[in-house]
This record gives structure tokens, sequence and C-alpha cells, in this order.
């Protein structure tokens, strides 16, 4: 009765049911997996928020499939102040990245043809490559003081059937910029095979201390391109259901998949018009956010540090950007045993390194933008835990 692309496993792990557990007996919970900025006590402007969206234009209805002008505009000022120019040609809004990856898996691929994606990522598109009928093949990031991209094995990971190379700049959950030569690299690797490009940027505007400014890829041009960001991590407005692709590439190619995207997106027109309005007064909120932000995940940061100083079980891997770290530590039980035990002895909920498709155990993801008396906390009860477990314990490789 059901097509076979939803046929999941809709059976919960042992770490979510101990989690939903945990919920309902009413006990303190510390959750280091918070991403939610609505959640972690940054102040808005709320009246100057809620003001846009009392545009009395948004009484009127112009169903443009890319987007009304205006919006489109404000979006090729931010990257403008970015140092890329867009054209508002170019920018395509979508109600969120999900959207923009929908659109992008529809007009690339036929059912059964792949998209590269890297390892370890986000499992969002997994499910969104399951809708579509479109084949995921991972391709390795390697940490080696500091994380990279593994060109030799994303080169011998295509095929007849690839249509894309996805990146995410910043990763989620590693922190790992594109550098400009793996950018470069990158363009002519699919200029090469005549495959697209697809940037996600979501986190871009969030590099941290260890971090060059980075690069934007809307500014490239060598290979068919897609850069997607949106008012999510931007501006810390998830609720908002905001975001924006942009198409760049040689002029042919470009212009055959402007026409295609702007075919599918008046299939759909799917973003209000209030929210088309207010994006240059929402994207302008993202200064005072993100200056919170910023000072919120570099403090957790530095006192992450100064306490796994006080060890030698556990290391921190390098992050560039982005809200969450990596930490790591000898595997001596599997990630979710490791999850599961914090939890239920702790009270702390950490995601185990699998939920993010790490090849092997000994991983554990921490949220920066976690509030920082609970972020010390939950830290403190993981390292505790760990030094309770010691004497099984050899010390953490070195990350020097």
């Amino acid at each position: 009765m059901f097509s076979n692309r939803t046929n999941w496993n809709l059976e919960h792990s042992e770490l979510s049911q101990a989690l939903a557990a945990y919920r309902l007996s009413g006990k303190a919970l510390i959750d280091l997996t918070e991403s939610n900025p609505t959640n972690c006590g940054f102040h808005y402007d709320s009246q100057r928020i809620l003001s846009a969206l009392n545009d009395p234009a948004s009484l009127s209805y112009e169903p443009i499939a890319q987007g009304v002008p205006q919006a489109r505009a404000a979006v090729a000022e931010y990257y403008s102040a970015l140092g890329s120019r867009v054209s508002v040609d170019d920018i395509f809004l979508t109600t969120g990245t999900s959207e923009g990856y929908s659109f992008l898996l529809r007009a690339l691929c036929n059912p059964g043809d792949e998209i590269l994606i890297p390892q370890p990522g986000y499992p969002l598109l997994n499910f969104l490559a399951e809708l579509h009928d479109v084949t995921l093949v991972r391709y390795p990031l390697v940490y080696d003081y500091g994380w990279q991209i593994d060109f030799h094995s994303l080169r011998q990971a295509i095929t007849p059937r690839t249509r894309a190379i996805a990146v995410v700049h910043p990763n989620n959950p590693t922190g790992h910029f594109c550098k400009p030569h793996e950018i470069t690299q990158l363009g002519k690797l699919c200029a090469e095979h005549q495959i697209a490009l697809i940037a996600d940027e979501v986190f871009l505007d969030f590099g941290l201390r260890e971090a060059a400014k980075p690069q934007s890829f809307a500014a490239s041009n060598e290979a068919l391109a897609f850069t997607m960001s949106g008012l999510s991590k931007i501006s810390g407005l998830p609720q908002m259901k905001v975001a924006w692709l942009v198409v760049n590439g040689p002029s042919q190619l470009k212009q055959q998949a402007i026409g295609r995207l702007e075919m599918i997106a008046d299939t759909y027109l799917s973003m209000n018009t209030p929210m088309q309005l207010a994006l240059g007064t929402l994207l302008g909120q993202r200064h005072g956010f993100q200056k919170q932000c910023l000072a919120r995940t570099q403090s957790n940061l530095t006192r992450l540090d100064e306490l796994l100083a006080t060890q030698t079980w556990c290391v921190r891997l390098k992050v560039e950007g982005g809200w969450y770290a990596v930490l790591k530590m000898p595997a001596t039980n599997s990630d979710d045993e490791l999850a599961l035990e914090l939890l239920n002895k702790r009270g702390v909920y950490l995601h185990p390194g699998h939920f993010y498709d790490f090849p092997g155990d000994g991983y554990l993801i921490v949220s920066l933008i976690a509030r920082q008396a609970a972020f010390e906390t939950g830290i403190t009860a993981l390292l505790g835990l760990l030094g309770d477990k010691s004497k099984n314990l050899s010390p953490a490789p070195s990350d020097a």
C-alpha cells in the first residue's frame, strides 16, 4: 500500500528510547546536542522581527518563481558583504535548505543516479535522497592535524551515474572549511567530469578562532555550482523557514539550470509573501545574533579545552567553524554504549559519532551553543565518567 522509498525502519534505537524515558522521568537533563538557537538564551530584537511581518504589501499576491526582487536583492547584498558578487537573477528563494536540496535532486538526477557526499556529515541528506530515488555515495574527510578532503578517494568514487559532488562549508559536525585550493580543485574535478557542485554554507558566517576568513562557493564558476544558505543559522531563526540557492558556473550550463529550476519553483511557489518581504530585515538581524553566538561558541570552546587539559584520555579535534566540536577517545565500547551510560548515570545527552556517519567508534559530538553553565557541567560529567573508566583506557591519541 506504501511506496518502497518510505519503507524506513521506524523502530527507535536504545539510546532514543532511553532519552525519551529520561525526559518522562522529570529528572534534569543536560542536553549537549542542542542546536536550536531559539532555545539557547540568545537575545532577539523581537519587536523589529515581528514588525517586519506586518507589511501591508503582504495582502497582495505576486507569484514569482524565484522570489520577489527585493528579497533576492537582500540576499545579493549579503553576499556582497562577504566579498562575492551575486546577481539577483541567479538566486532562488526556498522554504528551507531541505527544499533547496529537493529542487536540485529533481533538476539533476534520474532515479538511481548518485550524489557524492562527505563522511562524516549530517544525516539530513539520507532521507531527502531516498525520497527522490537518488543514491548517496560517501567520500571521506580525513583527519591529519586538521580535516581535509581525500581527493584520491573522491575521484575514485565518481561513476557514470554521478551527477554532483556535495560539500558542507564548514562541514557539520567536523567544522572543516574548504580551503581555497580545495574549492579550486573541486571546481576542476566537476568540470572535468561534467557534474555539478553543491555547496551547503549554512554555517559559513561562524568561523572560529582557528580558521582563516572563508571563501564562499557563490563566487565559483569553473563548473555548474549551486550554493545554499538561509536564515536558520545566519540569523538564528530556524522557525522562519527562509533559505535560498545561488546558481553559478559556465553561462550556457547556468542558464539551462536556471530554466529548469524556475519550472520546479513555479510548480510549488512555496515561500509565502510575508516572509519574502521581511527577508531584508531578518537578514539584518544576523549581526546581533552572530556576535552573541560566536561569543558563546568561543567561550565554550575555551572552557572545553581547559577541562580537557586536566586529563589524557579524551582530546578535541581541530574545529574551524560551526556550532559543534568532535571529541576523540579510545574506543573501548561502542559510541552508543558510552552515550547511553552517560545519559543513565550522569544525566547528560551527547550524540554518538555514528549519528554523523563516523566510520568507527571513539567519537562524541558536543554542541558549542549550549548555555555555558550547562555546557561546563555536562563536559565535567563526561570527563568524570571517563575518569571512572580510566583504568581500562589508554591515553587518547595526541592531536599536537
